[in-house]
């Protein structure tokens, strides 16, 4: 579903990847590991058309990305659901969401859509006329990532979904990813909680200082010495 070859991305300084190479197939979860600083974030910001200096090949279903306008990007089946959550904080859950699906606002199965993020999210139901301003991180992050499967996506890109957050609330994420991924959405995921990644994904990739140093299946990885040490805190 998405080849990634030879990218190359700064933002007008020194490279913060260089000559990646990464692979997601339809149908699976895709964890990315790494520290601050690694280039976990400039992956995603480079998928999504968010980073001017990219060079290399993103192909997403045989449509090449570099190049491409950020909002004609979901368009072609791709949610972003970015670092910082990034709500509109004066708008209502429900509005929030509907934002997600601005491009395609004129589609007759929006109430479903609707229906299915409040199923995956029942506290969003819940809290469906409250400003998003004044909700936990945690329901922030839940409207996020509804906002970004109101676009109806083939691929899901999720930065750091468990950052900042509860425990409780994190495992209530981690049943979240694995109940997309169930309903036919692949997923790359970023994050520094390797726990969390390692247990939901398929494979994996480790960047370090914006190389992948590192790949194979999330059982391979967990087993991993190095891994196990910088990441998994044993």
């Amino acid at each position: 579903m998405l080849e990634i070859r030879g990218l190359s991305a700064s933002y007008g300084g020194p490279n913060v990847l260089e000559d990646v190479a990464l692979d997601v197939a339809r149908g699976e979860t895709v964890a990315v590991l790494g520290a601050n600083t690694a280039g976990k974030t400039t992956l995603l910001r480079s998928i999504s058309g968010l980073v001017a200096k990219a060079r290399g090949s993103i192909v997403f279903e045989g449509e090449s990305l570099l190049g491409r306008l950020a909002h004609t990007i979901p368009a072609l089946g791709i949610g972003h659901v970015p670092e910082g959550r990034h709500v509109f904080p004066r708008m209502s859950t429900t509005d929030n969401l509907m934002m997600g699906a601005y491009g395609d606002r004129r589609s007759r199965d929006l109430a479903a859509r609707m229906d299915r993020v409040f199923a995956l999210f029942p506290r969003l139901a819940e809290r469906r006329t409250q400003m998003a301003g004044s909700m936990s991180g945690g329901e922030q992050q839940m409207v996020s990532i509804g906002r970004a499967l109101m676009g109806n996506p083939k691929l899901m890109l999720l930065d750091e979904p468990s950052h900042g957050l509860a425990p409780i609330v994190v495992e209530e994420l981690h049943a979240a990813i694995g109940a997309i991924n169930k309903q036919g959405v692949s997923v790359l995921l970023v994050e520094q909680n390797a726990v969390l990644a390692l247990s939901v994904a398929h494979r994996g990739y480790v960047l370090e200082a914006g190389h992948v140093v590192l790949s194979g299946s999330a059982q391979d990885l967990q087993a991993d010495p190095g891994v196990r040490r910088a990441y998994l805190g044993v």
